[in-house]
């Protein structure tokens, strides 16, 4: 009762300046999810058709994209290619992170802004890029080339997580340990990894959905065999209209809302970590 008081003894221009605002946020969130819920509903259309109105409901679409034997290979390629990326890029992400949040590391303004240039850098330059490396090696239509070049990708977000996590982690407790006669590889495994874990979750995650959405590269260095769901979605387009890319793009909204919520729990689990630290 005290709050509804207060916030009806709020002057009116305050809140009229939050309605706004509210408004504001409405009208923005709905730009930016109406594109994702117009084709949820096209999924399920009886028709052949990407317009509406729908002639009807049908799960065949998800049938088909579930049973086709190209998009099975699709899905198994992006899972598997993703996993294996994810893992090189949170080891080389981390390993990274703990040298460069140390204020004693050389030419850490330099070599921090290299790490992160698959962010920055057009995907279109960094592919053929990967491009004229991996030709002269031989890695291109490759799985090992499209690994690698996914999890160059990912490491950024990694090492971006994980230095955020560190900046606020009490080093006293790594010298305790060390000072009990722990080695490092023990400290590190017993101290500072249980407590940067969240946050290397975090980067692995975001690692994952970089790889499992990308698509340029894949385009300049895989070869039929590496075809993902990216690259199966895009022949789809433009090979054939086909409906079923609807239904895979509808299940990959679910799967990003997925990942969204366990970044959500990993950031509540984090929170009390950092906040003891300080």
């Amino acid at each position: 009762m005290a709050a509804t008081n207060k916030a009806d003894n709020r002057p009116l221009s305050t809140r009229f300046a939050l309605v706004w605002t509210n408004w504001q946020t409405g009208i923005v969130l709905a730009f930016l999810i109406a594109p994702v819920l117009a084709i949820i509903p096209l999924s399920f259309n009886a028709g052949s058709y990407f317009s509406y109105p729908m002639t009807g409901f049908s799960l065949r679409w998800y049938e088909k994209a579930l049973l086709n034997p190209d998009w099975q290979r699709a899905f198994l390629n992006s899972l598997g290619i993703g996993a294996m990326a994810t893992l090189i890029a949170t080891v080389l992400g981390t390993l990274a992170a703990l040298g460069l949040s140390r204020s004693s590391f050389p030419w850490r303004s330099v070599i921090m802004p290299l790490l992160i240039s698959p962010m920055i850098i057009p995907v279109v330059v960094v592919a053929v890029g990967f491009y004229m490396v991996f030709a002269p090696l031989g890695l291109t239509d490759s799985y090992a080339g499209v690994v690698l070049a996914h999890a160059a990708l990912g490491t950024p977000f990694v090492v971006i997580t994980v230095t955020a996590s560190l900046l606020s982690f009490d080093r006293n407790l790594v010298r305790a340990a060390a000072g009990l006669g722990a080695p490092p590889w023990t400290a590190f495994r017993r101290v500072t990894l249980p407590l940067i874990s969240p946050a290397v979750a975090t980067g692995a995650i975001f690692a994952f959905a970089t790889s499992f959405d990308e698509v340029v590269v894949i385009l300049f260095i895989g070869g039929p065999a590496q075809r993902t769901v990216p690259r199966q979605m895009w022949s789809g387009i433009r090979e054939a209209i086909d409906p079923s890319i609807l239904a895979v793009a509808t299940l990959l909204t679910i799967f990003a809302i997925a990942l969204f919520v366990t970044l959500n729990w990993l950031r509540s689990r984090n929170a009390p970590v950092q906040g003891s630290a300080g």
